[in-house]
């Protein structure tokens, strides 16, 4: 398999994922276990799903999957695709490593092991780094030095938000490729549909798909109607994320006023903000 460079905090997690060791499973029921509420992926292959439960079946589960107490039950932090399989083998046991972890630490490693696969489209790697912002106050900078990848590229992954939902939805199915919807995101969000839809049922390059924008009526003036504002916002925010350490969000509210939120988790953190702030 071929690895994706990640940054230095999550190489670090990697072999949790990749190497729990069957010597340190142990058996758990199936029933016992819960889904990881911060799985990025939504979608899943269905036939190569029944491919890995018929081996399962045959061979049983190779490598244990990676949960966290719950409660009186557990998490799962990784291996959903192993845990399906095992369900549709008819398996009612499955190995399992314990792990202590916290929700920041869940969330990035089922992330990884995503990334790592490339298991992915690239709707859900942009609603990742999105949730990593919103609920851990990450700026772009630090989510491309966690992911090992550049600044500029998880901007344009994160643009792919502001995709038309039809258009959303054809990135997420495989219909549209991300080369496309990037093309596409030159257009007003009127236009954005009509695009992709003709870019699909036309069977365009991206290149053409490039062609195509620039020669619809108004898709760049519409485009540059809205100034550098939504960018000089995003890049405030950002600022605001990394002076802070947790989420930002400025929300605009008519053409010159809005208003601030700073996101805090408990008291200790309010009372640092304020330490900040005052």
């Amino acid at each position: 398999m071929i690895r994706k460079r990640l940054g230095k905090g999550l190489q670090a997690l990697i072999p949790e994922i990749e190497d729990a060791p069957m010597a340190e499973a142990l058996e758990l029921p199936i029933t016992q276990i819960q889904l990881n509420p911060y799985q990025p992926r939504k979608t899943f292959n269905e036939e190569k799903l029944a491919e890995l439960a018929r081996s399962v079946g045959q061979h049983g589960i190779l490598q244990p999957l990676i949960v966290r107490p719950a409660g009186q039950s557990f998490e799962l932090v990784a291996g959903e695709r192993r845990l399906r399989a095992a369900g549709i083998a008819g398996l009612e046991q499955v190995p399992v490593v314990v792990k202590l972890l916290s929700d920041r630490e869940m969330m990035e490693m089922a992330l990884i092991e995503n990334l790592q696969r490339e298991d992915l489209n690239p709707l859900e790697e942009a609603e990742a780094y999105k949730r990593l912002q919103d609920e851990y106050g990450y700026t772009q900078e630090q989510l491309a030095e966690r992911i090992g990848k550049s600044r500029s590229a998880v901007a344009n992954t994160l643009r792919l938000l502001a995709l038309h939902p039809d258009v959303r939805g054809e990135l997420a199915s495989g219909r549209l490729s991300e080369g496309h919807a990037r093309a596409i995101l030159a257009l007003s969000l009127e236009k954005q549909a009509d695009a992709a839809r003709r870019a699909i049922e036309l069977g365009l390059s991206v290149r053409e798909t490039e062609r195509l924008t620039n020669q619809l009526p108004k898709a760049r003036s519409e485009r540059e109607k809205k100034p550098d504002k939504d960018v000089y916002l995003a890049d405030l925010e950002d600022r605001l994320r990394q002076a802070c350490g947790t989420a930002v969000h400025v929300r605009m509210m008519g053409k010159a006023g809005g208003k601030l939120e700073i996101q805090f988790h408990d008291l200790g953190e309010l009372e640092r903000l304020c330490e900040l702030l005052f």
